[in-house]
């Protein structure tokens, strides 16, 4: 039986590290298990996790920081913001619906996966907003590093480091977040009907005006109907219909529609989270970075391969696909359109034994894999942080 360790301080949080190091037993680092299904299987024989580390211990809406023990719902976070007209700039996505896994996604784990949405072609991703962390590493040493305000750093950038590391160098007890004033209202300008490499140009037309687009998908045609291409715009209401009425004009052609505020919302939320991909629940799902200039022509060769659906966000330059779980999950097809196209793919959903066969992550060349076993072995000598999580053998 998998034992489980819910430490209510950072000071007993460090302790069951160390305890773990000097006994070499592996550790499942996790804030409240929403994302566990994230990445390769992790043979540990206790699980480490940050529900208990509970509470905003720092919010100053004047400054916009805001700083919560790493176990906080992200709701919580997210309505004490919204009570002030603030949010967390990078929209952070959640994998519930992707994964089917159920509790409350944590302010720690939205650090440690580095979550970011579709706004992030406007304000950057999680890492770019996050300022300061606390964390035990692999030693069972309590760390500090950054703080309230953005700085000029020195040498090994630590809030970053841990920033999309997964839980596999430390156990984040704190964070802290820059953020933003909520914007009034928003819109959705809905082009009706274009093909994707027409998709992917309007968007990039969009992105290149100067009518600061906060979101950019499409939808090509498929079982939840025509093809869609979408165009979000935030700010005070009269900017908001008087940049819609202007970007009308990259359409062409096209029909379009505009969905107003708790529609457009709710549109992207769906974006935000892959839902369009999401049923039937057996597919597996791949989370694809590259040009959106190469984005249309990877999904046409790709298609020729497998049979797949496809949705496109940040102006094409993220594409998320769903393909058969059989064999290799479309592994070697992927991965090799992928690499040609000088693109990044993870593997988000597959059945357990796949995700334990392949990588999951992008391979790395032999000169970045000695770099990040050295960063590994720095902070997790013995090992012990979700070991394998990433990638085999760390």
């Amino acid at each position: 039986m998998t034992i489980l360790h819910q430490p209510g301080t950072e000071a007993e949080a460090a302790t069951i590290v160390a305890d773990a190091a000097a006994a070499r037993r592996p550790l499942l680092v996790q804030g409240n298990g929403t994302k566990a299904a994230l990445g390769r299987p992790v043979q540990a024989e206790a699980i480490l996790s940050a529900r208990r580390l509970d509470g905003i211990t720092l919010y100053e809406p004047s400054e916009m920081v805001i700083a919560a023990r790493a176990g906080t719902p992200l709701a919580a976070i997210e309505a004490a913001l919204a009570a002030h007209g603030q949010m967390l700039p990078f929209e952070p996505m959640d994998y519930r619906p992707l994964l089917g896994s159920q509790g409350e996604p944590t302010i720690g784990a939205v650090a440690a996966c580095n979550l970011s949405g579709p706004r992030r072609i406007m304000a950057g991703a999680a890492r770019d907003s996050l300022i300061g962390v606390r964390f035990v590493n692999g030693r069972g040493e309590a760390v500090k590093s950054g703080g309230r305000v953005m700085k000029n750093v020195t040498g090994l950038d630590l809030v970053k480091l841990m920033a999309g590391s997964f839980g596999t160098l430390g156990f984040l007890t704190e964070v802290t977040f820059k953020v933003l004033p909520r914007p009034e209202t928003e819109a959705t300008l809905v082009l009706l009907g274009l093909a994707e490499r027409e998709a992917v140009a309007a968007m990039s037309a969009a992105l290149g005006s100067p009518f600061e687009v906060s979101g950019a998908a499409h939808l090509p045609e498929g079982p939840e109907g025509p093809a869609r291409t979408f165009i979000r715009i935030e700010n005070f209401a009269a900017s908001v219909d008087y940049r819609i009425g202007e970007l009308r004009t990259i359409a062409g052609a096209a029909r379009t529609e505009t969905l107003e505020r708790e529609a457009s919302a709710g549109l992207w939320s769906s974006i935000r989270d892959a839902r369009p991909l999401a049923a039937p629940t057996e597919r597996a799902i791949w989370r694809i970075a590259v040009a959106p200039s190469r984005a249309a022509d990877l999904v046409a060769g790709l298609r020729r391969r497998l049979a797949l659906e496809a949705l496109y966000d940040l102006g094409g330059s993220l594409v998320w696909l769903a393909v058969p779980p059989e064999d290799d999950a479309g592994a070697a097809a992927i991965r090799a359109a992928v690499r040609s196209a000088r693109g990044h793919a993870m593997l988000v959903r597959a059945p357990e034994p796949v995700r334990a066969a392949i990588d999951v992550f992008d391979p790395q060349s032999p000169a970045v894999q000695a770099i990040q076993a050295r960063i590994k072995a720095a902070h997790d000598p013995a090992g012990i942080l979700s070991p394998g999580r990433m990638y085999a053998g760390m």
